[in-house]
């Protein structure tokens, strides 16, 4: 990063002075987008990929791909170290502490100063012209100004004293440390605030020849799950194999629920609440009648896009999963129930910052009321894979034991780390497996070939009584 000379230290010479400001300027719109969305966000509780993609539509003029890229750089740093921001700005200031649209600002200025490679002179430039463009904020433009440079000069002590925990919400740290306990809780803290890997599942997931000729077309290494992980993330569309359909992008657990199914060809298969439909891809790929059901006819746009660029079939269905008809009973259902996505905060750290607990109680409900309509569209002898995205018991465990007990019918078919372990040792899995045979991965934990590989998942699968 660039810092700003120290104080009392004059530049050697100004020359590059008007230069510098009309860099600054070009900025400017990068920087307000950020501010636009990330106060959004914060105000709405809405998911911060849908405000940003709403809110980069409707911006005039367009922004340039490269502008583009870093506003979305800056809001997903802002939500993932949004805990160290908000502590280092809470030292910095007397009196109250900043609300609202001063608040957004000065998040914005310190996402970049302490967590981007841009100039600190442009962050802090920029954050002041934001000010002073709004009625509201331009009172605090030599605030603005004066806090931006000590945070540019006082980064490293920031950084050094900015502990895992920092960065999560009250209730999200109470709940883990209740839940996990502290050592697990740091350890799965300290994986959150780093980005996620990109992971693809190959279209034809179970060719160990395609799968090798992939990892070498893409550099791309075989985790033991069977999914294949690049060294770095790049546009997607650019890579090998995108137009034709070889792959797709799932994380490494997403891609392991389909599997756990079993689906042979010619099978019934119910795929629920199915968007973004890289599960609904895995079953149609086995050759299965996928029926593919979601609630929001615009999420399943997308899993239409995927399935035609897959070259794979599915029934679609825009409708409400407890409200559903069906005459013929299912030989398997996969089940990824809404949940607090908790799992996902590498990938969306917003959620941390946008979710209550109250959000869980809630969404546990939905989650057994979606189970109960399950296991009534299960065949007999039929199979169900109930899972989520979610580190909460509530939104796991929990919901395995309240099945079994709401549903005598039901039994519990325990899940092995031979059957997770595709391209390796089923040794290397065996701490993906809990006591009772459920799937359970944690970000910071999986095997040699899975350490800080997984996003936060937790699978369970269920055979219907025959008769």
């Amino acid at each position: 990063m660039t810092s700003l000379p120290r104080p009392g230290v004059k530049p050697t010479s100004d020359s590059h002075a008007p230069r510098r400001a009309k860099a600054d300027t070009e900025g400017l719109a990068a920087r307000r987008l950020a501010l636009d969305v990330v106060s959004e966000v914060l105000r709405s509780r809405r998911p911060l990929d849908d405000v940003f993609t709403q809110s980069l539509a409707q911006a005039k003029p367009a922004l340039p791909a490269r502008d583009a890229a870093l506003a979305r750089a800056i809001c997903v740093v802002a939500f993932r170290r949004l805990g160290t921001i908000r502590i280092a700005l809470g030292q910095r200031m007397t009196g109250r502490p900043a609300k609202g649209r001063l608040r957004d600002l000065l998040t914005v200025i310190a996402a970049q100063i302490l967590f981007l490679d841009v100039p600190d002179h442009a962050a802090v430039a920029t954050g002041v012209a934001l000010a002073r463009a709004d009625s509201d904020l331009m009172h605090y433009a030599k605030l603005v100004n004066a806090l931006g440079r000590r945070l540019a000069r006082e980064r490293e002590a920031i950084l050094a004293d900015a502990g895992p925990l920092d960065d999560l919400p009250d209730w999200l740290r109470k709940r883990w440390l209740s839940h996990r306990g502290e050592a697990d809780c740091i350890a799965m803290a300290a994986v959150l605030r780093r980005e996620a890997p990109l992971d693809l599942t190959l279209r034809d997931d179970d060719d160990a020849a395609a799968r090798e000729l992939w990892a070498s077309r893409l550099e791309a290494r075989v985790l033991p799950t069977g999914s294949l992980r690049l060294a770095d993330r790049r546009a997607v569309e650019t890579l090998p194999g995108y137009e034709e359909g070889a792959w797709l992008v799932q994380d490494a657990a997403a891609a392991i629920p389909a599997r756990l199914l079993g689906v042979e060809p010619g099978e019934r298969v119910a795929d629920l609440c199915a968007a973004p439909g890289g599960k609904t891809a895995q079953l149609a790929a086995r050759n299965a009648q996928v029926l593919a059901v979601d609630r929001s006819a615009k999420r399943l746009e997308r899993v239409s896009e995927n399935l035609a660029r897959l070259r794979l079939g599915a029934e679609l269905r825009a409708a409400d999963v407890l409200a559903l008809e069906e005459e013929l009973l299912f030989d398997a259902i996969l089940l990824d129930a809404p949940c607090s996505a908790t799992g996902t905060l590498r990938r969306h750290p917003d959620v941390a910052w946008t979710k209550t607990p109250d959000d869980i109680v809630k969404l546990a409900d939905l989650q057994r009321r979606l189970i109960d309509k399950a296991v009534s569209m299960l065949a007999p002898g039929g199979r169900l894979v109930y899972c989520t995205c979610s580190l909460e018991p509530d939104e796991g465990e929990a919901q395995a034991r309240y099945l079994l007990k709401r549903h005598p019918e039901m039994m519990r078919l325990a899940i092995t780390a031979d059957e997770l372990a595709v391209a390796g040792p089923a040794g290397d899995l065996a701490g993906l497996i809990d006591a009772q045979g459920d799937f359970r991965a944690l970000p910071h934990r999986g095997g040699p070939g899975l350490i800080e590989g997984l996003d936060g998942f937790f699978a369970a699968r269920f055979r219907k009584s025959p008769g």
